[in-house]
Protein backbone atom coordinates (compact mmCIF):
# COMPACT_ATOMS: atom_id res chain seq x y z
CA UNK A 1 0.00 0.00 0.00
CA UNK A 2 1.27 3.39 -0.84
CA UNK A 3 1.17 6.94 0.43
CA UNK A 4 -1.45 8.96 -1.78
CA UNK A 5 -0.49 13.13 -2.40
CA UNK A 6 -3.82 14.45 -3.13
CA UNK A 7 -4.32 17.87 -4.34
CA UNK A 8 -7.27 20.29 -3.59
CA UNK A 9 -8.04 20.49 -6.82
CA UNK A 10 -8.31 16.77 -7.53
CA UNK A 11 -11.94 15.17 -7.53
CA UNK A 12 -10.71 13.06 -4.57
CA UNK A 13 -10.07 15.98 -2.28
CA UNK A 14 -12.73 15.35 0.84
CA UNK A 15 -14.98 18.20 0.16
CA UNK A 16 -15.30 18.45 3.92
CA UNK A 17 -11.72 19.72 4.00
CA UNK A 18 -12.89 22.79 0.82
CA UNK A 19 -15.18 23.96 3.28
CA UNK A 20 -12.83 25.18 6.20
CA UNK A 21 -10.98 28.40 6.81
CA UNK A 22 -7.32 27.08 5.32
CA UNK A 23 -8.18 23.93 4.01
CA UNK A 24 -4.35 22.49 3.42
CA UNK A 25 -3.40 22.58 -0.50
CA UNK A 26 -1.92 18.78 0.04
CA UNK A 27 -3.23 15.82 1.78
CA UNK A 28 -0.98 12.78 1.86
CA UNK A 29 -3.39 9.81 2.45
CA UNK A 30 -2.36 6.06 3.68
CA UNK A 31 -5.00 3.66 3.40
CA UNK A 32 -9.07 3.63 2.86
CA UNK A 33 -9.14 7.64 1.33
CA UNK A 34 -13.06 6.57 0.97
CA UNK A 35 -13.56 7.03 4.78
CA UNK A 36 -12.60 11.08 4.58
CA UNK A 37 -15.92 11.68 2.34
CA UNK A 38 -18.11 9.57 5.02
CA UNK A 39 -19.98 10.68 8.09
CA UNK A 40 -17.68 10.65 10.92
CA UNK A 41 -17.33 12.24 15.00
CA UNK A 42 -13.87 13.52 15.81
CA UNK A 43 -13.03 12.30 19.46
CA UNK A 44 -10.36 14.04 21.27
CA UNK A 45 -9.20 14.43 25.01
CA UNK A 46 -6.28 14.89 26.97
CA UNK A 47 -3.18 12.91 27.06
CA UNK A 48 -2.30 12.74 30.49
CA UNK A 49 -6.13 10.52 30.97
CA UNK A 50 -7.54 9.39 33.81
CA UNK A 51 -8.67 6.16 33.36
CA UNK A 52 -12.67 7.09 33.61
CA UNK A 53 -11.87 9.24 30.54
CA UNK A 54 -9.59 6.03 28.93
CA UNK A 55 -12.63 4.11 29.40
CA UNK A 56 -15.37 6.37 28.29
CA UNK A 57 -13.45 7.49 25.38
CA UNK A 58 -12.81 3.55 24.08
CA UNK A 59 -16.30 2.53 25.03
CA UNK A 60 -18.27 5.63 22.85
CA UNK A 61 -15.77 4.65 19.61
CA UNK A 62 -16.48 1.58 19.60
CA UNK A 63 -20.09 2.07 20.04
CA UNK A 64 -20.30 4.76 17.16
CA UNK A 65 -18.10 2.72 14.91
CA UNK A 66 -20.70 0.03 15.58
CA UNK A 67 -23.77 2.06 14.20
CA UNK A 68 -21.20 3.04 10.81
CA UNK A 69 -19.60 5.85 12.36
CA UNK A 70 -16.44 6.91 11.53
CA UNK A 71 -13.73 7.51 14.27
CA UNK A 72 -10.84 10.71 13.92
CA UNK A 73 -8.76 11.70 16.01
CA UNK A 74 -4.50 12.70 16.47
CA UNK A 75 -2.87 9.44 17.44
CA UNK A 76 -1.60 11.03 20.65
CA UNK A 77 -1.29 8.79 23.59
CA UNK A 78 -4.14 8.89 26.16
CA UNK A 79 -7.62 10.10 24.80
CA UNK A 80 -6.65 9.72 21.11
CA UNK A 81 -5.28 5.82 21.57
CA UNK A 82 -8.38 5.04 23.28
CA UNK A 83 -10.69 6.15 20.70
CA UNK A 84 -8.56 5.00 17.70
CA UNK A 85 -8.84 1.35 19.42
CA UNK A 86 -12.05 1.43 20.09
CA UNK A 87 -13.22 1.78 16.61
CA UNK A 88 -10.66 -1.16 15.63
CA UNK A 89 -12.38 -3.85 18.44
CA UNK A 90 -15.85 -2.90 16.72
CA UNK A 91 -14.02 -4.44 13.52
CA UNK A 92 -12.68 -6.67 15.04
CA UNK A 93 -15.76 -8.24 16.83
CA UNK A 94 -17.59 -7.69 13.74
CA UNK A 95 -14.64 -10.30 11.39
CA UNK A 96 -14.58 -12.62 14.12
CA UNK A 97 -18.35 -13.79 13.35
CA UNK A 98 -19.48 -15.29 10.45
CA UNK A 99 -22.64 -14.37 9.46
CA UNK A 100 -21.47 -10.83 9.65
CA UNK A 101 -18.82 -10.15 8.16
CA UNK A 102 -20.58 -8.27 4.91
CA UNK A 103 -22.46 -5.78 8.61
CA UNK A 104 -21.13 -2.29 7.79
CA UNK A 105 -19.03 -0.71 10.38
CA UNK A 106 -17.22 2.58 11.31
CA UNK A 107 -13.58 2.99 10.96
CA UNK A 108 -11.07 5.45 12.00
CA UNK A 109 -9.01 7.91 11.12
CA UNK A 110 -5.51 9.34 12.50
CA UNK A 111 -4.29 13.14 11.21
CA UNK A 112 -1.39 13.63 12.12
CA UNK A 113 1.46 16.38 12.48
CA UNK A 114 4.08 15.21 10.95
CA UNK A 115 4.66 13.22 7.64
CA UNK A 116 2.77 9.93 7.25
CA UNK A 117 6.49 8.05 7.05
CA UNK A 118 7.21 9.82 10.04
CA UNK A 119 4.94 8.54 12.88
CA UNK A 120 4.47 10.79 16.11
CA UNK A 121 4.53 9.78 18.87
CA UNK A 122 6.86 6.68 18.34
CA UNK A 123 4.90 4.22 20.63
CA UNK A 124 2.15 4.23 18.65
CA UNK A 125 3.82 3.27 15.41
CA UNK A 126 1.93 -0.33 16.10
CA UNK A 127 -1.30 1.25 16.69
CA UNK A 128 -1.11 3.03 13.00
CA UNK A 129 0.13 -0.69 11.37
CA UNK A 130 -3.13 -1.56 13.07
CA UNK A 131 -5.20 1.69 12.21
CA UNK A 132 -4.48 0.58 8.29
CA UNK A 133 -4.78 -2.79 9.24
CA UNK A 134 -8.57 -2.73 10.24
CA UNK A 135 -9.49 -1.24 7.13
CA UNK A 136 -8.89 3.00 8.28
CA UNK A 137 -6.31 5.64 7.11
CA UNK A 138 -3.93 7.61 7.69
CA UNK A 139 -3.91 11.49 6.87
CA UNK A 140 -0.95 14.46 7.02
CA UNK A 141 -0.84 17.65 5.39
CA UNK A 142 2.48 17.90 5.66
CA UNK A 143 4.90 16.31 3.03
CA UNK A 144 6.95 13.07 3.73
CA UNK A 145 9.91 12.97 6.19
CA UNK A 146 8.29 16.06 8.13
CA UNK A 147 9.15 16.01 11.54
CA UNK A 148 6.79 16.80 14.63
CA UNK A 149 7.09 20.22 14.81
CA UNK A 150 5.19 22.25 17.86
CA UNK A 151 3.20 24.17 16.05
CA UNK A 152 2.15 21.39 13.31
CA UNK A 153 -0.42 20.03 16.24
CA UNK A 154 -2.81 22.95 17.14
CA UNK A 155 -2.51 23.14 12.81
CA UNK A 156 -3.94 19.78 12.67
CA UNK A 157 -6.66 20.16 14.72
CA UNK A 158 -8.82 22.00 12.02
CA UNK A 159 -8.57 19.54 9.64
CA UNK A 160 -9.56 16.87 12.79
CA UNK A 161 -12.60 18.87 13.10
CA UNK A 162 -12.61 19.59 9.42
CA UNK A 163 -13.02 16.07 8.56
CA UNK A 164 -15.94 15.36 10.87
CA UNK A 165 -19.65 15.71 11.64
CA UNK A 166 -19.19 16.91 14.94
CA UNK A 167 -16.03 16.89 17.52
CA UNK A 168 -16.56 15.40 21.34
CA UNK A 169 -13.93 16.11 24.07
CA UNK A 170 -13.54 13.44 26.73
CA UNK A 171 -11.22 14.90 29.27
CA UNK A 172 -9.37 18.37 28.90
CA UNK A 173 -7.77 20.91 30.98
CA UNK A 174 -8.05 24.66 30.72
CA UNK A 175 -5.03 24.64 28.37
CA UNK A 176 -5.48 22.07 26.48
CA UNK A 177 -5.39 21.47 22.85
CA UNK A 178 -8.61 19.50 22.87
CA UNK A 179 -10.16 23.07 23.18
CA UNK A 180 -8.59 23.93 20.04
CA UNK A 181 -10.19 21.34 18.04
CA UNK A 182 -13.60 22.74 19.76
CA UNK A 183 -12.81 26.11 18.90
CA UNK A 184 -12.11 25.02 15.39
CA UNK A 185 -15.44 22.84 14.74
CA UNK A 186 -17.67 26.01 16.17
CA UNK A 187 -15.69 28.27 13.61
CA UNK A 188 -16.90 25.16 11.06
CA UNK A 189 -20.32 25.38 11.99
CA UNK A 190 -19.72 21.69 13.56
CA UNK A 191 -21.64 20.75 16.97
CA UNK A 192 -19.04 20.24 20.03
CA UNK A 193 -19.84 17.59 22.45
CA UNK A 194 -18.29 17.12 26.13
CA UNK A 195 -18.26 14.44 28.68
CA UNK A 196 -18.68 16.00 31.96
CA UNK A 197 -16.06 15.24 34.85
CA UNK A 198 -15.13 14.96 38.11
CA UNK A 199 -14.88 19.04 38.94
CA UNK A 200 -11.74 18.05 41.43
CA UNK A 201 -9.62 16.61 38.61
CA UNK A 202 -7.47 19.26 36.17
CA UNK A 203 -8.28 17.01 33.75
CA UNK A 204 -12.14 17.71 33.75
CA UNK A 205 -11.96 21.36 33.66
CA UNK A 206 -11.81 22.06 30.21
CA UNK A 207 -14.88 19.73 29.23
CA UNK A 208 -17.03 21.61 32.35
CA UNK A 209 -16.55 24.78 30.81
CA UNK A 210 -17.39 23.97 27.33
CA UNK A 211 -20.57 22.25 29.14
CA UNK A 212 -21.38 25.73 30.69
CA UNK A 213 -20.33 27.31 27.41
CA UNK A 214 -23.20 25.60 25.78
CA UNK A 215 -21.18 22.02 24.25
CA UNK A 216 -23.83 19.52 24.26
CA UNK A 217 -23.34 16.99 27.38
CA UNK A 218 -23.49 13.23 26.41
CA UNK A 219 -24.25 10.38 28.61
CA UNK A 220 -24.75 8.08 25.91
CA UNK A 221 -23.79 7.84 21.69
CA UNK A 222 -27.84 8.27 21.02
CA UNK A 223 -27.37 11.87 22.24
CA UNK A 224 -24.64 12.19 19.28
CA UNK A 225 -26.46 10.46 16.17
CA UNK A 226 -29.70 12.30 17.15
CA UNK A 227 -27.82 15.43 16.73
CA UNK A 228 -25.60 14.77 13.91
CA UNK A 229 -28.61 13.47 11.67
Amino acid sequence: MKIEEISINSKEYPEKLKNIYDPPSKIYVLGNKELLKQKGIAIVGARKATQYGKKVAYRISKELAEKEINIISGLAIGIDTCAHLGAILAENIVQSTIQQRLSKIGKTIAVLGSGINNIYPRENIELARKIIKSGGCIISEYPLNSKPEKLHFPQRNRIISGLSDGVLVVEASKTSGSLITAEFALEQGKEVFAIPGDITKEQSKGCNELIKDGAILITSIQEIIDTIN
